[in-house]
């Protein structure tokens, strides 16, 4: 079993930065698919970043704003958000899979959410 565990989200005004951490349990996390998913009230649960052996991937809403990126030697990602809008506001998901797909049917490890707000 994989643990995760976010933690970073606040609130902030727009324009302003967070950045979201994700530990994991395991060493292994590494040759997973790591993924950071949102989800605002009333919408469906949406990729926003995925890194795979070293390769990422994002949403085009957050593309140019946010950067995924891995510290292997703490077994955590990041999401380092940029520019933030009040869009951005939504509970955000650490999840690992072992493919990596956008669709979070394929993810079988999901963390508690951690809340990001951005006022405007």
């Amino acid at each position: 079993q994989v643990q995760l565990v976010e933690s970073g989200g606040g609130s902030v005004q727009a324009g302003g930065s967070l950045r979201l951490s994700c530990a994991a349990s395991t060493y292994t996390y590494s040759t997973k698919c790591m993924a950071w998913f949102r989800q605002a009230p009333g919408q469906e649960r949406e990729c926003v970043a995925r890194i795979y052996s070293g390769y990422t991937w994002y949403a085009g809403s957050v593309k140019g704003r946010f950067t995924i990126s891995p510290d292997n030697d703490k077994y955590t990602v990041y999401l380092q958000m940029n520019s933030l809008k009040p869009e951005d506001t939504a509970v955000y998901y650490c999840a690992c899979a072992n493919a990596c797909y956008a669709s979070a049917a394929n993810y079988n490890y999901w963390g508690q959410g951690t809340q990001v707000t951005v006022s405007s």
